[in-house]
């Protein structure tokens, strides 16, 4: 399937998807803890810090930093390693799962919004 998109587009899109986030009462997320938690949710598991530090090239205080955040708002949850005792594992959640579903039908009826005006206009 492939998408022609041109990145005007894209980011009119990712404009859209963001503008209807912000109006719902959901957690508000820098592109760190996004990419963080898209990251968490979409890429197989185990997660750990260092792991995630290496996937997104990030410092592994900074992503302490975003995991404290996501895990105030419930969106992942830190859990000892029953292996390793030393290492801790970076879990889904529930209320992250739906947080991440919303997030995408959001992104889903933005580009539906922008096919509609471009088809009309």
């Amino acid at each position: 399937m492939g998408v022609d998109l041109k990145a005007v587009q894209a980011l009119d899109l990712w404009r859209g998807a963001i503008v209807e986030s912000v109006r719902r009462d959901a957690p508000d997320l820098s592109a760190r803890q996004m990419a963080l938690v898209l990251t968490v949710y979409l890429t197989p598991p185990p997660h750990t810090v260092r792991g995630l530090a290496a996937t997104l090239n990030v410092s592994k205080p900074a992503i302490t930093r975003a995991l404290d955040r996501l895990t105030e708002f419930g969106l992942v949850k830190r859990k000892v390693d029953e292996q390793d005792r030393r290492s801790v594992l970076i879990q889904r959640t529930v209320k992250g799962s739906v947080f991440l579903r919303e997030f995408g039908d959001i992104i889903v009826s933005a580009a539906v919004n922008s096919a509609e005006v471009k088809s009309s206009g």
